[in-house]
């Protein structure tokens, strides 16, 4: 991962803590009934979640009491608008964003000393089959402060109260309890520590819960799309519910999503993109073994590129060169079928979100393609961080280098 953190792709906008946030970290892990980190220092993204303290305690999403219970931690205001690295839901960044819109001042004053612990209430304490996650909707985002502040901003403003009635002021015991007070959580009486419950409606999103499970909501029929097919499986036992339900590997899934206008195709448009030559010579480098030349300069170089293609065998061949075969041949007939040509993988990848969606349902859809055909590098690195990672790692250093180079000059 070296490679990436040198081009600042791995995780480069998450905060550092140390020194004293790391306290003020472990007492939220503790408030919210998770034990502390023995780590010194570590990196947070958006939601306060540290992939360090995740190796740690061997747990992905150490934030969660179980599917349906998810939190998040403000340590500093910094937090503001970074990426939400592991997301567990994909709607997690767009609470955060909610949470510092409404509150952006009153988190700056309490995170000057102090921190927040926050819960995404959606009012279900927990998951007992899949299509429990069709009862997300509104999720009421709470707020808990450490140190109990709110408690002893109440008991400040009553010794305050009590040093200034008749002669109280002369009062050492008054005096004393003050001092304590004051240093031990600074002067509280103009301090704002009240956040009022913020509500987001969710609309379609995805979930890691029950193996991860996308949920289509605003179509003609619900769609649920099922990453693990044991899930699936049980899912379909359950008839009380009107939707559709489908394992993210059923071809006929893309066919009824286009009729629903989630996703379109135009494979002549798509020839000429740059899209289409991303998962092209991705697709190209898998099958590059024992190459004289390195890959980067394979895919990227048209004499060396029109080489190779020639030395490795003609199935893959038909593979990489499947859109140009296809269009060619629609030329001679125009009922051939895209299908019969072009290699499934690759069809799929070149679909797109409909250009009617909003734009978070875009990146939904983008998020489902990716997954379901991972071979637009710059896409997969752009919805699913944490696939683009672990995808990184299997691939050999001069197709890395061609993948960093190809994101790099994206921006």
């Amino acid at each position: 991962m070296q490679k990436l953190i040198k081009a600042n792709l791995y995780r480069s906008e998450s905060i550092s803590i140390s020194g004293k946030l790391v306290e003020r970290y472990n007492k939220c892990l503790v408030k919210l009934g998770f034990t502390r980190t023995k780590l010194t220092s570590f990196s947070i993204d958006g939601v306060g979640w540290s992939p360090e303290i995740a190796q740690e305690k061997g747990v992905s999403f150490y934030l969660n009491n179980g599917e349906a219970n998810t939190h998040a931690i403000i340590i500093t205001p910094k937090q503001k608008g970074l990426p939400v690295y592991n997301p567990f839901n994909s709607f997690d960044a767009a609470l955060m964003k909610i949470v510092f819109k409404k509150h952006e001042q009153t988190i700056n004053d309490i995170t000057r000393d102090s921190a927040i612990c926050l819960e995404f209430d959606q009012k279900i304490d927990a998951f007992y089959e899949p299509l429990d996650v069709l009862r997300y909707k509104d999720i009421s985002i709470k707020f808990y402060l450490i140190d109990n502040l709110q408690k002893a901003k109440e008991e400040q403003l009553k010794l305050v109260e009590l040093f200034n009635n008749d002669y109280n002021f002369i009062d050492e015991n008054i005096h004393k309890k003050l001092l304590i007070s004051a240093k031990k959580y600074g002067d509280l009486r103009e301090r704002n520590l009240n956040i009022e419950d913020v509500t987001f409606t969710t609309d379609s999103f995805y979930t890691k819960a029950f193996g991860g499970i996308y949920f289509l909501r605003d179509l003609v029929i619900p769609v649920l799309i099922f990453e693990d097919e044991a899930t699936y499986k049980e899912a379909t036992k359950d008839t009380t519910h009107d939707v559709l339900m489908y394992h993210i590997s059923h071809p006929e899934m893309i066919e009824k999503l286009i009729s629903y206008n989630v996703l379109e195709l135009d494979l002549e448009e798509e020839a000429t993109k740059k899209r289409h030559k991303r998962i092209q010579q991705f697709m190209f480098s898998s099958y590059l073994k024992q190459t004289t030349h390195p890959v980067k300069d394979i895919l990227q170089e048209r004499i060396l590129f029109k080489s190779y293609l020639n030395k490795i065998d003609i199935a893959s061949r038909k593979k990489v060169m499947g859109l140009e075969r296809f269009l060619e041949k629609q030329k001679m007939s125009k009922n051939t079928n895209p299908k019969d040509i072009i290699d499934q993988e690759m069809y799929i990848a070149l679909h797109k979100p409909h250009s009617s969606l909003k734009p978070n349902y875009q990146d939904l859809i983008w998020n489902l393609l990716v997954n379901i055909s991972p071979k637009d590098v710059l896409f997969l690195y752009w919805y699913d961080k944490e696939q683009f990672y672990k995808q990184f790692k299997t691939l050999e250093d001069s197709t890395q280098d061609w993948i960093i180079e190809t994101i790099c000059n994206s921006f």
